[in-house]
């Protein structure tokens, strides 16, 4: 068994473990988990949830010698000084399990999760409560943790859900998550948006980052002058390859500019005539306020979250 082996089965035996013990986190901001860390004067881990979920460090004696011994060994957690911390975290959602990077998510290759992936979950649950068409064969663009393909997983057990993403941390997540889940109808594949993997899709779901992220980490930094140029990519490319009936569910971010949405703006000329009917809307006005005060935000008045969900129509 290879190294990355013995970490996956050691990552997927600590989330049974979790799941057993009935371990419940809800992850919040970065600015929220940051203040709540500043109440404390030295934080220390006192249970698993302060451990995994709260990414706080922990003594010796919150698990035995061997039970300390297998979690190094699967690179699950490390030295910090005189303690230890966890390299991962975990989440709960709609039921589900899911394994992620530790707070803070510094890393190039860091897997985020937070209040967009509650967000995007909601939003294609809604997605099925109004849509009855069939799906066969699904993807999840930029899978992350795998929160999406999940998802879809679970309300639609006889498609094939493809988990998609440029960062190998992710796609090794999400296998975990979805093993750990039981959805054996997920697959990962390493891909940059579609481009390796062929035909079209019932469904296609993203969830991509829509930051303009100065450090320009794959998980947060979307491209373009306000974060944009992927959710338009992603739109640009998704729609040729939707099935008549099929659709596209975008949960992204958008910078207003003077009271403009630059994303909307700019996404409309994709979506004129008559082969596709859409919606958009704003799912919440304000989100990420703390990121106007960075360079790169000068011309922006608020970080929007909203929803563009296209349908190829049957008979275009």
């Amino acid at each position: 068994m290879s190294v990355q082996q013995i970490a996956d089965r050691g990552l997927l035996a600590l989330g049974k473990r979790l799941l057993a013990e009935g371990y419940h986190f809800v992850t919040p901001t970065p600015l929220t988990h940051e203040r709540i860390l500043q109440r404390l004067a030295t934080p220390l881990a006192q249970d698993l949830r302060d451990a995994f979920g709260w990414s706080m460090p922990f003594d010796h004696t919150l698990f035995s010698t061997a039970e300390l011994t297998a979690l190094e060994q699967a690179g699950i957690v490390e030295r910090d000084g005189s303690l230890w911390r966890s390299t991962v975290r975990w989440s709960t959602l709609e039921g589900l399990l899911f394994a992620h990077s530790a707070y803070p998510t510094t890393q190039a290759d860091s897997v985020f999760f937070g209040p967009d992936s509650y967000r995007f979950a909601r939003l294609i649950e809604a997605h099925f409560q109004q849509c009855f068409e069939p799906v066969r064969r699904a993807v999840d663009i930029g899978c992350g943790a795998g929160v999406g393909a999940l998802i879809v997983a679970r309300a639609r057990r006889d498609a094939q859900v493809l988990a998609v993403d440029i960062n190998p941390r992710a796609l090794r997540l999400s296998a975990v998550n979805a093993e750990l889940a039981g959805a054996n109808n997920v697959t990962v594949y390493h891909s940059d948006v579609l481009g390796s993997v062929e035909g079209a899709f019932d469904l296609i779901i993203a969830n991509p980052p829509y930051m303009n992220d100065s450090q320009h980490r794959a998980y947060r930094d979307g491209g373009g002058a306000l974060g944009e140029a992927l959710s338009l990519r992603i739109v640009r490319e998704a729609l040729p390859r939707l099935h008549r009936g099929g659709s596209l569910v975008l949960y992204t971010g958008v910078a207003m500019v003077a009271g403009r949405d630059p994303f909307l703006e700019a996404v409309l000329p994709m979506l004129s005539g008559d082969a596709f009917a859409w919606t958009y809307r704003e799912l919440d006005p304000d989100v990420f306020g703390e990121e106007l005060l960075k360079p790169g935000y000068e011309r922006a008045e608020r970080i929007a979250a909203v929803a563009l969900t296209v349908t190829r129509r049957r008979e275009a």
